[in-house]
């Protein structure tokens, strides 16, 4: 119990101290190895990080990103916003949900949360600002529309998850399409509603600024090549016919091929998109290493086998004993990055899983959606910080975090629906069977 604390009380207060999440998982477990295994323990370190850095699954993640750093350099996030302005421009609130919608299909892209976040909150935003939109309702639009990135396949977030548990990556990818469709569907919906309440909160175009209708179809093929992009890419996955790394491979080939029929195939955008590439890939690889050091340190001291004792004699069922461990992540998630609770997280609750006889599946998607609001909640949600980067001086923190509180709640309800109804989990990955 004592080595327990210490392991995760030390953890934690590192953290408190801004320390990356990487070191401090990687330092915490070569020094407690080393006070409660000796030296020749240290050797396990070095097999863990070895061992994290070559597995199989964890090559799809460098592949993904660089599909979406092409793609976000391409132009197809500005060709997007053009179209889905002249579809939506009609309706009130019609640009914030046009936004919803792009940023759905680059969470379909790119499977990153920052890029839609970024992305839209420097192309839609002014635009929307212009229009004298509600600001807590725009900003928060944005920064949970971004926020769709890591839970709507390809995930980067999903692709970890799947390493750490063992499970089927492609199974995970289609375990997340309709909670991540039904997020985009509710936020839109709240949007629509609030604006037909308060039509102020969301002018619609004046008429001098609506498209034809020759031009809303002119408008198509700009959104029919990363729509079909993603259907080759998932459809690969899903049909057995390729692996997630293999499906990554073709959709970076394909990002190239789009930026090459939009003429921004072009040295200057091919060295940003691969100088990011390097350096979101270095950051996720080095999180990677740190949670299978940390893994390590909790296994071998026995720490994850005393958290599964407790968790599993709690007097509150499988049912009471799935929702304390939700909650748990979602406090995390107010002040933690979602990788790095997936690094602290998994290795404490597969024994409970196993224990109870939980469907780890089923969990480990239950685990990744409540991981994923933590990206809005505040006080520290990442894309609340992206959000502020990119948002002009007249928006503070104050204006995002009220803004972000509704779609948080509608992310909360979907996260229940799926607990209480497994199948919005479970049906898709069924057929992969």
């Amino acid at each position: 119990m004592i080595t327990t604390i210490l392991i995760i009380v030390s953890l934690l207060a590192l953290l408190l101290t801004g320390m990356p999440v990487a070191f401090a998982l990687i330092g915490l477990s070569a020094l407690w190895l080393f006070v409660f295994q000796g030296p020749s323990s240290l050797f396990m370190i070095v097999s863990a990080s070895l061992t994290q850095a070559r597995t199989e699954v964890f090559l799809a993640i460098p592949l993904f990103v660089l599909m979406a750093s092409v793609l976000q350099f391409s132009g197809v996030a500005t060709s997007l916003y053009t179209t889905m302005r002249m579809w939506t421009g009609r309706m009130g609130g019609g640009l914030a949900i046009g936004t919803i919608i792009i940023s759905t299909l680059m969470a379909a892209l790119t499977g990153i949360g920052a890029t839609a976040t970024v992305t839209m909150g420097l192309i839609a935003l002014p635009e929307m600002f212009k229009r004298n939109y509600n600001k807590p309702m725009v900003v928060g639009s944005i920064t949970a529309g971004g926020a769709l990135g890591p839970l709507i396949p390809p995930s980067n977030l999903l692709i970890i998850v799947g390493g750490y548990a063992s499970l089927s990556v492609g199974k995970l990818f289609m375990g997340g399409i309709i909670p991540g469709l039904l997020c985009a569907l509710l936020y839109a919906l709240y949007i629509w509603i609030r604006c037909k309440v308060n039509p102020q909160d969301g002018p619609p175009l004046p008429e001098e600024e609506l498209a034809s209708t020759k031009d809303k179809i002119r408008a198509i093929p700009a959104v029919f090549l990363p729509i079909c992009l993603v259907i080759v890419v998932l459809g690969g996955i899903y049909g057995g016919i390729c692996t997630p790394t293999e499906a990554a491979g073709f959709g970076a080939v394909g990002a190239m091929i789009i930026a090459g029929i939009n003429r921004q195939l072009n040295i200057k955008n091919m060295y940003e998109s691969f100088k990011l590439t390097f350096k979101v890939t270095g950051m996720i690889m080095w999180l990677v290493i740190g949670g299978g050091c940390y893994s390590t340190l909790v296994t071998t001291t026995g720490t994850a086998g005393f958290v599964s004792e407790y968790l599993t004699s709690l007097p509150f069922g499988t049912m009471g004993t799935i929702w304390i461990m939700l909650i748990l992540v979602l406090i995390l998630g107010m002040f933690i990055d979602p990788v790095a609770i997936t690094m602290i997280c998994i290795p404490v609750f597969l024994p409970v899983l196993q224990s109870l006889g939980i469907d780890v599946l089923w969990f480990m998607l239950l685990f990744s959606l409540a991981t994923i609001i933590g990206y809005i909640t505040p006080p520290f949600g990442l894309n609340i910080f992206y959000m502020k980067s990119v948002a002009p001086k007249n928006v503070t923190l104050g204006d995002i975090y009220k803004g972000v509180i509704p779609y948080a709640l509608l992310q909360i309800a979907v996260l229940i629906a799926c607990v209480l109804c497994p199948p919005l989990l479970t049906w898709l990955p069924s057929f992969m069977d």
